[in-house]
């Protein structure tokens, strides 16, 4: 058997799986995966440092994990992966775009550093979106909070899950910003207009407002969206492949994605290396607001297990 590779399903276990990927991935920092046989589940957990944000680490790994899942096997009739799925820690999910690096990219001009960025982040929701080109059937668990780009990470997954607690928001417009990829996912759930509405209120949401818009495929109560979907990979096991099919169906029928989520990254890229001085100052602002917010939802724990 060639390295970095596992050949048969009864040679499947969770190690051997989650060792054939990290083979083939190369180091994934800021992520973990865990594989669960009898689900053919394999989860990713975000593990961000030194905050819970997207990180060109953390969404660099995930696009070379799901890299590794498609070309390990794509083309096997026995895969050991029907369903890949999406999860955090902490009672952060995401606050979104790592509003550091854009600062750091933006101080040196660096108009390459931010189009990578965005050429990453649109890559991973592409593959998530089109499920690996039919390979499995991607999901997302958001269990708290979870802000801009956070959103739109776990939305672009084929079935986004949510826990009662969890909140949402764009507060970007708020700051003259707006996140990569929101306008091309959001809208293929809630809708153009309602999208639009979303994004421009800068508003917090709960889950059940989200759900009522048609964001959020499952709402449910808090603690139990992973045995949710543990129980969705049950029922869908006999299933799979019709599905596959189906949301190929509804993808191609709601357009381009790959060129819309192109023509938003160059967008992005333009809007923030074309902010005034006094436009970045509230990027520093959001990004400062981050810090308090961390300080406030951790300092109940302090000195508590970690989670």
């Amino acid at each position: 058997m060639k390295k970095g590779h596992v050949s048969h399903l009864s040679e499947v276990t969770a190690g051997g799986v989650v060792a054939a990927i990290e083979g083939r991935a190369g180091q994934l920092p800021q992520v973990s995966l865990a594989y669960e046989p009898e689900h053919k589940l394999l989860w990713i957990t975000m593990r961000p440092e030194p905050k819970p944000v997207l990180t060109l680490s953390l969404i660099e790994s995930i696009r070379n994990v799901q890299l590794a899942v498609w070309s390990l096997w794509e083309r096997q009739p026995d895969r050991p992966i029907l369903f890949m799925a999406v999860r955090s820690r902490g009672r952060v999910y995401s606050l979104g775009g790592d509003l550091d690096f854009y600062l750091d990219c933006l101080a040196r001009n660096d108009r390459a550093g931010l189009s990578h960025y965005a050429r990453v982040a649109s890559d991973v929701i592409l593959m998530s979106r089109n499920g690996l080109n039919g390979s499995v059937i991607t999901l997302s668990n958001v269990h708290a909070r979870v802000m801009g780009g956070g959103i739109d990470s776990a939305r672009g997954c084929n079935v986004m899950v949510a826990e009662e607690e969890a909140t949402f928001t764009y507060p970007e417009v708020n700051y003259n910003h707006f996140p990569i990829s929101a306008v091309p996912i959001l809208s293929r759930h809630a809708g153009p207009i309602q999208a639009e509405k979303i994004l421009l209120s800068g508003q917090d949401y709960t889950a059940a407002e989200f759900h009522d818009r048609g964001v959020i495929d499952a709402l449910v109560p808090k603690g139990t969206g992973e045995d949710w979907i543990r129980r969705y990979t049950v029922g869908t096991q006999g299933t799979h492949a019709a599905r596959v099919a189906v949301m190929a169906a509804f993808n191609a029928q709601a357009g381009d994605l790959a060129t819309a989520l192109d023509t938003a990254a160059s967008a992005w890229v333009s809007h923030l290396l074309n902010l005034h001085p006094l436009e970045i100052s509230k990027l520093q602002r959001i990004a400062a607001a981050q810090e308090r917010m961390l300080g406030r939802l951790l300092r109940p724990v302090q000195g508590g297990a970690g989670a």
